[in-house]
């Protein structure tokens, strides 16, 4: 299995990709006996625009200390990033065709052999969501498959995002349908730019639509440890969240 961050130190708990309901059942289970065991689960994530290198620097160390699986961050910090977290077991998360999806598949092509050339071992992709909306279904998996390829390559996992806030019920399923055959590690909910992120409720409609095949990133508005439960609850295996110092403290875990 690609890119799977190490886990806390004397834990043999180790994050999955495709979970069933008994997979998530012990998940909770395992959270409930250790609930440090959480931090393996998160994507320490910064985004905002406005992030400096001391602030990514700060990322990676908190990264560092808690052991989370990776730092998911824009393309101009990987390399950056790579130096900080060399020999660290965290992987380092790249957002590609961020935050609107709205690029060329050529573009998004060479977004992620770039960011994989820099460091980054994992790909999160948006989709194209006008696209996709306007039912030109064949360029959406088309261009899913192309990423995916792209990522799987380099050695990277690749993670779609298809941003549900935009989308209907029969949309969400859809693209979550194109992201399976073309051999996608997760699908993921949000981007957090948009007008909503997470909810337990699209998290299991994902995970009813792929199945235990591949992973399901929760992502945008998880800041507590109750958050997390309830989207492991759902179906997600990966969370993506500012907030993991937070939920790592209130899970009882100190650098």
């Amino acid at each position: 299995m690609l890119g799977v961050a190490r886990p806390p130190r004397g834990s043999s708990f180790k994050p999955l990709l495709g979970l069933d309901r008994a997979g998530a059942a012990l998940i909770l289970d395992l959270l409930a006996e250790d609930p440090g065991r959480v931090v393996s689960l998160i994507d320490h994530t910064l985004l905002r625009p406005e992030a400096t290198e001391a602030d990514i620097a700060q990322l990676c160390r908190e990264a560092r200390q808690y052991h989370f699986a990776s730092v998911c961050i824009n393309p101009t910090h990987v390399r950056f990033a790579a130096q900080q977290l060399q020999n660290s077991g965290v992987n380092v998360c790249a957002v590609v065709g961020f935050p609107l999806g709205a690029t060329t598949t050529q573009e998004k092509l060479t977004e992620t052999e770039h960011a994989i050339a820099a460091g980054a071992t994992e790909i999160d992709m948006v989709i194209n969501i006008g696209a996709l909306k306007g039912r030109d279904y064949d360029f959406v998996a088309e261009q899913i498959a192309a990423v995916v390829a792209e990522a799987h390559a380099g050695g990277a996992l690749c993670k779609v995002i298809i941003e549900t806030a935009l989308l209907t019920d029969e949309e969400k399923v859809l693209a979550c349908q194109f992201a399976v055959p073309a051999g996608a590690d997760f699908v993921k909910t949000s981007t957090g730019f948009s007008r909503g992120g997470a909810t337990v409720e699209d998290v299991a409609l994902m995970r009813r639509t792929v199945g235990p095949a591949i992973g399901v990133k929760a992502s945008g508005g998880v800041r507590t440890l109750a958050d997390v439960r309830h989207m492991i609850a759902a179906g997600a295996t990966r969370i993506g969240t500012s907030s993991g110092v937070a939920i790592a403290h209130e899970a009882g875990i100190q650098p």
